[in-house]
């Protein structure tokens, strides 16, 4: 049996997977057969091997969800889960369509937020470059005259040398903060501490506290509806949070409700979820109804979710703005100081 190595498919290869899957098992092809043509058919290579790999697999007798874990890393653990549950209950092709939805969802809200932010960050890049180009003209006239070379950040960056010091400083340092993050989020310590301390910034925690819960109400009901027991169930909805702080809380969360626990007090005890969303799983949990109520409630989860990263980006717009107006104004001041001081010497020589 082989495995695949690679990193996790994109949201819009596995939306498309997942629909084309659900269309032709609704439609009465085999299973085996589905997996053989929807494979074939998607432009993703790491795709097309996966599902090769996974035909294979069930040719050799293996069960779907376990052909799939075979291909470290390729499919997303909430997805493996679900399909292992609608495997035995026989409602795969309804969970993949809501899989799809899922998915489709996410590339959305991706998109979303990437067009939000384009134009204040291309604001931002334009604005250091006018900065670059400043520098090198300067120290360019300055290198065929007399005059003092001026130096309009008062760092010492002066003509081509100080240029690429300034873009090197700038993009270098934006590169860098990316590679720390990346690197301190690979492991669950590190996300656990970096989305705890996210959690407490009041526009960005918001939005971050607000897809969690809507990601972990959507799982929750579905893995639920579909025959999952509770204590996976839990898991595998914390999971699909995709949330260090809320993933960190399983254990808890799962122990509670192992001991007798009910759902909304292990819940609470975590600390992370608004008090309205509790009241909301007190009543269902009462009326023995939590994933039909969290399944109602899941569009406007997802709606209070897309209004929080509104928030969020036109926030991180407004501080790029502000970064950006900082710089034009303290070059302006800068450029008006050497002038003046231009003047000044002018005006003891006459």
């Amino acid at each position: 049996m082989g495995v695949f190595s690679g990193s996790q498919l994109s949201w819009n290869t596995l939306a498309t997977f997942c629909r084309s899957l659900s269309t032709m098992l609704h439609s009465g092809v085999n299973i085996l057969k589905a997996f053989q043509i929807a494979g074939s058919k998607s432009l993703d290579p790491q795709l097309k091997k996966a599902s090769k790999q996974i035909v294979e697999d069930l040719r050799n007798g293996s069960q779907v969800a376990v052909a799939m874990r075979e291909q470290a890393g390729a499919f997303p653990e909430l997805m493996i889960d679900l399909v292992d549950v609608a495997e035995q209950t026989g409602s795969l092709p309804e969970v993949l369509v809501a899989l799809a939805e899922h998915y489709d969802n996410l590339v959305r809200l991706k998109k979303t937020f990437l067009s939000a932010i384009a134009w204040p960050v291309f604001q931002l890049v334009a604005a250091i470059l006018i900065v670059a180009l400043l520098i090198l003209i300067l120290g360019m006239i300055a290198g065929g005259s007399n005059e003092k070379p001026t130096d309009i950040l008062g760092i010492g960056l002066i003509g081509t040398q100080g240029a690429i010091m300034w873009l090197a400083g700038c993009f270098g340092t934006a590169a860098t903060c990316f590679i720390f993050y990346k690197l301190l989020t690979k492991g669950l310590q590190g996300q656990t501490f970096v989305h705890k301390l996210l959690l407490m910034v009041p526009v960005v925690g918001n939005c971050l506290r607000s897809f969690a819960v809507a990601r972990f109400s959507w799982a929750f009901a579905l893995t639920q509806q579909s025959g999952m027991s509770i204590e996976p169930s839990l898991e595998s909805s914390l999971k699909a949070t995709g949330n260090g702080a809320f993933i960190a809380s399983i254990p808890q969360t799962v122990g509670m409700v192992r001991e007798g626990e009910d759902l909304v007090t292990s819940l609470l005890a975590t600390g992370l979820y608004p008090r309205d969303y509790l009241e909301l799983v007190r009543v269902g949990e009462e009326t023995g109804t939590v994933p039909e109520a969290l399944q109602r409630v899941s569009p406007q989860l997802e709606d209070d979710a897309r209004r929080s990263l509104s928030a969020m980006t036109a926030s991180l717009a407004w501080v790029i703005w502000g970064l950006v107006a900082f710089m034009i104004v303290f070059i302006i001041f800068r450029v008006f100081s050497n002038y003046v001081a231009l003047l000044n010497e002018f005006s003891k020589g006459i």
